[in-house]
């Protein structure tokens, strides 16, 4: 995939680039000769085979996990731990390809039937991986007591049974998954899914051990109880510090994993993470400060790595909460919104101004260009000022709401220039805005709970298909946390997976979807991320080419250096 190019800084910047000034952050100090671009090995300068005599390694994750159970998070943090944990039937490969994990194959005649043929394997305390387990792990993700944020994932796929059981009205002994014996599932959908195997790499199906859920309840996961089939368990977690992840001898590829430690980091603070990278106790960074980006490239070399990733950076209106329950004032801030400025300049790292809900590089997508978009920034910011005042807001009742962020320099950095551009396209006293900024975990319950006007979200492809993105804003999706409802929208969904829609007519029906999100603006949608960190040159098999930016460790090996 092609990487996008990044945008050269103008010698003279906008007003909001003034505004910004105050937050830029000061680059860090003089760098250790040893990692400066110049010195460095490159991964291909080391040989592969010399490995080093501690396999350990350290990587930023940027917050502290709210959870690690599978089925109580939704979170791209959580699902980097949790991944390294367990294993569900498929897995991924470097390049972002579904590949065999606890199933060693799966096959089905019409798509609607699918047969798991799963390998030996063992869970850490020595009990045998069976397909019961994964009949009891997707039962407690569809149930409601449960109250997965997840839960609807496998009303997205087809399960039989899954929308009622979520709904309350069937047992959870009635989804659509079976162990026909101990290595043998069967799951079977109500609608031909082809592409139903790549959905099962996501964190919410992966099994999770029965019997120690019943004997330790919430306590699971703690350190002395969590039991695991994946390549790592869990050894120690240090509130707000760090979780260090060991080897796991009962997994059954025990003999080709080389880390034998994972130290992961919370580190929200991008500054901080390269200045721990630096100073050489990051291994593998996080992100990249926007205003550091050029002079890292320069002084680092390969160890900066850019790559296209399927992301997007949006703001989530609350749609059932005034002023957002307007759709006049949500598109008319979608219209001011100058993205360009917010993608090219506050970040400038090769994102790209986001006019659809999916990115364009996702496998299956027939791309979505509103009218709008080939408009003057003067025509959009005429239209936005004539939708504001049909809905009653101007200089003399302006436009107030808050917009809630996590706490994170470079979300803090976009929230001040969103506040700066609406300012200068609508006028200082037509628009006022309040930023919130809360920890991650508060954050998030915050969100789920509705109790905010717009709030800093993105979504990262579960799997590599339009609708992992455009099923979060089917009305009855448990991560539709705008409470966006549209008959139209949900029509246009469940119309991808109907007897008869091959690829090329599921292509178009998902951009007629996107119409239908522009029509109704439930999100203001403004970059596609680009996968930007600091990988140290002796970490071997970090992944480059992986759209959806899942590293495992059990893939990654420390060369001597």
């Amino acid at each position: 995939m092609k990487i996008l190019s990044r945008t050269t800084l103008p010698t003279r910047l906008p007003l909001v680039m003034a505004v910004l000034a105050g937050l830029s952050l000061s680059a860090c100090g003089d760098k250790n000769p040893q990692e400066s671009g110049s010195t460095a090995k490159t991964s291909e300068q080391i040989e592969q085979t010399a490995l080093a005599d501690t396999q350990h390694i350290v990587i930023n994750n940027t917050a502290e996990p709210e959870s690690i159970d599978p089925h109580k998070v939704s979170a791209v943090p959580e699902g980097n731990i949790i991944r390294q944990m367990f294993t569900g039937l498929v897995d991924t490969d470097r390049e972002g390809k579904t590949v065999p994990g606890m199933a060693e194959s799966w096959e089905s005649s019409d798509n609607k039937v699918w047969t798991f043929k799963l390998r030996d394997a063992k869970w850490s305390n020595g009990d045998p991986v069976t397909a019961g387990d994964f009949v009891y792990s997707w039962q407690r993700l569809i149930d409601p007591n449960t109250a997965a944020p997840y839960a609807s994932y496998l009303v997205d796929a087809k399960v039989v049974g899954a929308e009622a059981i979520m709904e309350g009205k069937a047992a959870v002994d009635t989804l659509g998954i079976k162990a026909l014996d101990d290595k043998t599932l069967q799951v079977t959908l109500t609608e031909a899914v082809p592409y139903f195997p790549d959905m099962l790499i996501h964190t919410s199906t992966k099994p999770v051990p029965q019997k120690v859920i019943a004997e330790f309840g919430e306590k699971w996961t703690a350190p002395e109880h969590i039991v695991v089939n994946g390549p790592y368990t869990l050894s120690e977690w240090s509130v707000n510090d760090k979780i260090v992840l060991t080897r796991n001898t009962h997994y059954f590829d025990n003999a080709n994993t080389k880390i034998d430690q994972v130290t992961i980091l919370p580190l929200s603070s991008p500054t901080t993470d390269v200045a721990r990278y630096r100073a050489g106790e990051v291994d593998v960074s996080a992100e990249v400060p926007p205003e550091q980006f050029d002079m890292l490239k320069k002084e680092l070399g390969d160890e900066l790595r850019v790559a296209p990733r399927l992301c997007t950076y949006y703001y989530k209106y609350n749609t059932v909460k005034p002023p957002f329950n307007d759709a006049r004032v949500r598109r008319a801030l979608a219209l001011a919104l100058d993205r360009d400025t917010i993608a090219t300049k506050i970040m400038g790292q090769g994102q790209a101004p986001a006019y659809q809900l999916t990115p364009p590089i996702t496998n299956g997508m027939e791309n979505f260009t509103p009218q709008w978009e080939s408009w003057s920034k003067q025509q959009r910011i005429d239209e936005a000022k004539k939708l504001l005042n049909e809905a009653g807001y101007n200089a003399s009742h302006p436009l107030k709401f808050e917009l809630l962020y996590n706490t994170s320099d470079n979300h803090k950095k976009i929230a001040v220039a969103f506040s700066a551009l609406m300012k200068q396209a609508l006028g200082e006293d037509t628009v006022d805005v309040t930023l919130v900024n809360q920890e991650w975990k508060t954050y998030l319950d915050t969100r789920r709970l509705g109790n905010y006007d717009i709030a800093r979200s993105s979504w990262c492809g579960d799997y590599n298909e339009p609708s992992s993105f455009l099923n979060t804003l089917k009305t009855d999706n448990t991560n539709n946390h705008g409470k966006y409802s549209s008959a139209k929208f949900d029509s246009i969904m469940n119309q991808t997976l109907v007897e008869g829609v091959d690829a090329t007519l599921r292509a178009k029906l998902y951009q007629q979807a996107e119409a239908q999100l522009d029509a109704d603006m439930p999100n203001l949608n403004m970059f596609h991320y680009v996968g930007v960190r600091l990988v140290k040159p002796y970490v071997v098999g970090f992944p480059e080419n992986d759209p959806l930016d899942v590293w495992q460790a059990k893939d990654l090996a420390i060369a001597k250096h």
